[in-house]
């Protein structure tokens, strides 16, 4: 079996528009504490390989302290890890992921064409794939895993399934059952998927980690999963933080501001 953490859309740095300036910089603090709760799930869980489809970041820059956060937490992850950048953190060469000194244990598919490490260890083989601008065609339209006797294959990419004209590296179901791949994991999405399945290929997408507003409510997190041999399972892991939801409050004949109070979770 090989236990994965899958996340994606973490889109650290969002500007928070909405929100002061002081704020907004609690708002970016508190996404890069994400980083640290992530990677102690994978050390956690023992998962064997910790994949992030893409729009980790919100642009092609990232503020000083994000860039120390994101190293430090993906050093302490103690196996392999696969970015798979996306519309938002498009690889180029001035960006983060070109500039910062990664550990050996982060690798960063870096052109918009599906490549592979093979990983003896595990005895999986894990393709994926980057944007280099902020669309990206459909890269497994005719594609094919190579058939390898005892090897899992594995994908992350930053795509849109079901879309068919979206710029987003649109994918269909068809293409995915025609893949080869045992279990794809895909970002963009920020709405979690659940497990789904083409023919032989599982695929899901875990949604943002942590709603930025209120048009992300409810619980968000990664997901856990395990490949095996005969069958795919996937779990819901919440990531505490920040959390929005949007409430309805019957305020006839009180105080609305007492009523909205009352109606707030406890803690909140």
């Amino acid at each position: 079996m090989i236990r994965i953490i899958h996340a994606a859309d973490l889109h650290l740095d969002s500007p928070f528009e909405s929100l002061d300036a002081e704020k907004a910089s609690v708002r970016r603090s508190e996404q890069r504490a994400l980083l640290e709760r992530i990677a102690a799930e994978v050390n956690q869980r023992n998962a064997d390989l910790l994949f992030l489809a893409g729009d980790l970041l919100d642009s092609g820059s990232a503020y000083a302290e994000t860039g120390e956060a994101l190293l430090a937490a993906l050093g302490k992850v103690r196996v392999p890890v696969f970015i798979a950048p996306g519309n938002h953190d498009w690889y180029s060469r001035r960006s983060p992921y070109a500039l910062l000194p990664f550990s050996d244990n982060v690798h960063i598919f870096r052109t918009p064409l599906l490549e592979s490490v093979f990983l003896p260890e595990l005895g999986a083989r894990v393709w994926g794939a980057g944007y280099t601008s902020p669309s990206c065609e459909a890269l497994l339209r005719g594609f094919h895993a190579p058939a390898e006797e005892g090897v899992t294959q594995l994908l992350v990419l930053h795509a849109e399934p079901g879309r068919a004209g979206s710029p987003y590296c649109p994918v269909t179901e068809e293409e995915l059952s025609q893949s080869g791949i045992r279990y794809a994991a895909l970002g963009h999405i920020h709405l979690g998927s659940g497990l789904r399945r083409a023919g032989s290929c599982f695929y899901a997408w875990p949604g943002c980690p942590e709603g930025r507003g209120f048009d992300e409510t409810g619980e968000k997190g990664v997901l856990l999963v395990d490949v095996a041999a005969g069958d795919v399972q996937a779990r819901f892991l919440p990531v505490p933080g920040r959390q929005y939801e949007i409430l309805r409050v019957d305020v006839t004949d009180t105080d609305p501001v007492q009523a909205a109070l009352a109606a707030l979770p406890e803690g909140a």
